[in-house]
């Protein structure tokens, strides 16, 4: 019982720690991501995880601001 409940605290401390940030777009648009987007240089793309624990990517220029929520 007591390495479940260690394991239980611990995925909820993770859960707590991850930051959510919103980005908005210039067409408008608003996408909320957990954990702060990270700029590929190479291909001048945020790499960002959605809702749903995806991994997706949008374009630099199409990005107007990214604030954290």
């Amino acid at each position: 019982m007591r390495p479940f409940l260690f394991l239980f605290f611990a995925l909820f401390l993770t859960a707590c720690g991850s930051t959510e940030y919103i980005m908005s777009t210039h067409d408008g648009r608003l996408i909320p991501t957990y954990g702060k987007p990270e700029l590929d240089r190479e291909t001048g793309m945020y790499r960002y995880e959605d809702k749903e624990g995806k991994e997706q990517m949008i374009r630099q220029d199409e990005v107007q601001e990214i604030i954290e929520r």
